[in-house]
């Protein structure tokens, strides 16, 4: 499949006619844009689907680290050119809804909507205490080993890297998969690249939609924050009994529970479009 454009060495992919909301698809560890082949099967008839392999995780192109001022900057700039003077909606995955979010707390005005899939209010107090210490040497010893994975590189850390992918039950293909997808990870532990200390806690400023799995050693969200976001109007909370990936384990029950949700902004652009 060819890119319909190329942004800051990025490829990006823009599929379907529809008229109603443009969505912006973005994946995490250890996946690229195919991640969401499904839902753009799914959503092309009735929205312009785009997605792209984050900076960095594409293993065809050179090997890069992006920070987070850098990441939201290039997810401006694609958003503002597939989508002028109209904002999209965000479906987000992984780490790509850490970095989804930090984009519509920066820019509120480029997104009308969000879909969340596994990673809610993860790091933040209520989540913490949430977890137990089994949990949290878990998340550590992961995430270490990615970090030094990175640090490694070639032949061996993308061995590592493939390894705790296969460990996880990651759906992607294991050749696609390679050390250079890690940044985050050591960006997370080492500061390196600017660091994460200017996330913002995610406080949707508009209606989101959060799916995640419920078969998981632990959370990436705690309880009081899901039962705040499902609280508030135009907003909800469902759980999969699947693991960390649901668009692909159960992608019919994943796609029809997003086109549940979309359709009434589907049908409020048609009228607004009539009028």
């Amino acid at each position: 499949m060819s890119p319909t454009c190329e942004i800051e060495g990025v490829d990006v992919f823009v599929e379907g006619q529809g008229q109603a909301e443009p969505l912006v698809m973005i994946h995490g560890w250890p996946d690229t844009f195919r991640l969401w082949d499904a839902q753009v099967a799914h959503l092309r008839s009735s929205h312009r689907c785009v997605r792209f392999t984050l900076p960095g995780f594409d293993a065809a192109k050179p090997r890069r680290a992006c920070g987070l001022d850098e990441m939201i900057a290039l997810f401006k700039r694609i958003i503002e050119q597939v989508s002028p003077g109209r904002p999209v909606v965000l479906m987000l995955h992984d780490w790509g809804c850490v970095f989804g979010y930090q984009l519509l707390m920066r820019h509120p005005e480029l997104v009308s909507r969000v879909i969340g899939v596994e990673i809610g209010d993860a790091g933040s107090p209520a989540h913490l205490r949430s977890l137990g210490a089994k949990a949290k040497l878990m998340v550590l010893a992961y995430q270490l080993w990615l970090a030094l994975a990175w640090r490694i590189g070639g032949k061996l850390g993308t061995r590592m890297t493939r390894a705790m992918a296969g460990a996880m039950k990651c759906p992607s293909d294991p050749q696609l998969i390679h050390a250079g997808m890690n940044y985050p990870y050591d960006i997370t532990w080492t500061g390196s690249h600017g660091g994460y200390r200017k996330v913002q806690p995610i406080n949707p400023p508009c209606p989101m939609l959060y799916l995640y799995g419920t078969r998981k050693p632990f959370m990436f969200h705690s309880q009081a924050w899901a039962e705040a976001l499902a609280a508030r109007p135009g907003s909800g909370v469902q759980g999969f009994e699947i693991g960390h990936w649901v668009m692909s384990a159960q992608p019919q029950a994943f796609n029809e529970a997003v086109s549940a949700w979309l359709a009434p902004s589907v049908q409020a652009f048609s009228s607004a479009s009539n009028s």
